[in-house]
């Protein structure tokens, strides 16, 4: 059976395990317009993705005995199409082409090999689509990592990290406050994601700064040593992920935009102010009270760029839409840098 969000691709390796056969035994029964996206190193990339034309897709729904409709509701990929698969005279034939899968659908992640287990009976690897605030398996304390970067590790150990899980827990209760703010969650977590981000770019400078370093050890497995570069890689989603939360489930706050509006002068305009109350109230929030005079004075960061949008709209003088006026743009230049190239 599919799994929820998981890939074509993964669900075919599974099969072909099922069957006690290789992979490439299994993709045999297709025609293959194109090859597999590779890594740098040579290798297959994790979040690969395949795509069929009709014939393939019914194909595949006959090896795996489940229905089409089954199929459909659990692999975000299974209707998408390739115009290579549709026409020409093999179109009539089950055909299959590569893709990636992240330029597809979304960000791909690794799914937890101990919860496929316990509903498969096998302990195998699984790729699915996941967006990067639900990567935490809490009932067994994994952060579930990007699949797209050419390395070993599926997961990162946070069982020491109740933070990371409880803040999982609150992500659904985030989600639906940044819904009734009238924002998609999506784009609430990816500029709070771009916030957290800039910030930990500059905490090497802040002395004060003793909660990420701590966190980081303890994905390391207690100590990251001579690797700490690749681990400041590795776990800076993980080691940011309660700090996201906490701006994503702050920026929607009408309070908090209220205190952006008083902040910026409200029917006297003035420049915001180092030792202004939203900065200090978000420090608050993230669990740092000193950390309000640092975020005011980043200029030229998503964050002031954000209280720029609040207190343009406030004042109507929004610019063009998909813009100024949007408080949930985030800005190419602002966008953080993902792993592998972060």
């Amino acid at each position: 059976m599919p799994l929820p969000g998981e890939t074509t691709c993964s669900l075919m390796v599974r099969i072909a395990a099922r069957y006690g056969m290789e992979a490439k035994t299994l993709r045999s029964g297709w025609k293959w317009h194109n090859s597999a996206p590779t890594y740098d190193s040579g290798g297959q990339r994790a979040d690969a993705e395949v795509l069929f034309n009709a014939a393939g897709r019914r194909l595949l729904a006959d090896v795996c005995g489940v229905a089409p409709g089954v199929l459909a509701r659990a692999l975000p990929s299974w209707e998408q199409e390739d115009a290579r698969l549709l026409a020409g005279k093999d179109a009539a034939g089950p055909a299959a082409a590569w893709r990636a899968g992240g330029a597809l659908v979304g960000p791909v992640a690794f799914g937890c090999r101990l919860c496929t287990a316990r509903r498969t009976g096998a302990s195998t690897a699984v790729v699915r689509y996941a967006p990067r605030w639900e990567r935490v398996c809490v009932r067994h304390g994994r952060w579930l990592l990007d699949a797209d970067a050419d390395q070993p590790l599926e997961h990162l150990d946070v069982r020491a990290l109740p933070e990371v899980a409880a803040s999982q827990r609150r992500c659904a209760g985030v989600a639906r406050r940044a819904v009734r703010a009238g924002a998609g969650p999506e784009r609430v977590f990816a500029l709070s994601h771009a916030v957290v981000a800039r910030w930990r770019e500059q905490a090497y400078g802040w002395e004060r700064e003793k909660i990420w370093p701590r966190r980081l050890h303890q994905v390391a497995g207690g100590d990251a040593g001579g690797d700490l570069e690749r681990w400041r890689i590795v776990g800076r989603d993980t080691v940011v992920f309660p700090e996201v939360v906490a701006v994503a489930d702050a920026l929607p706050d009408p309070a908090m935009a209220e205190l952006v509006w008083a902040d910026s002068g409200a029917g006297r305009p003035r420049a915001l102010p180092a030792d202004g109350l939203f900065c200090r109230r978000l420090g608050e929030r993230v669990g740092r009270g000193w950390l309000g005079p640092l975020a005011a004075t980043d200029h030229g960061g998503p964050l002031i760029a954000w209280m720029g949008s609040v207190i343009r709209l406030r004042r109507g003088v929004g610019g063009p839409p998909g813009y100024d006026n949007d408080l949930w743009w985030l800005r190419r230049e602002h966008q953080a840098v993902t792993w592998p190239g972060s």
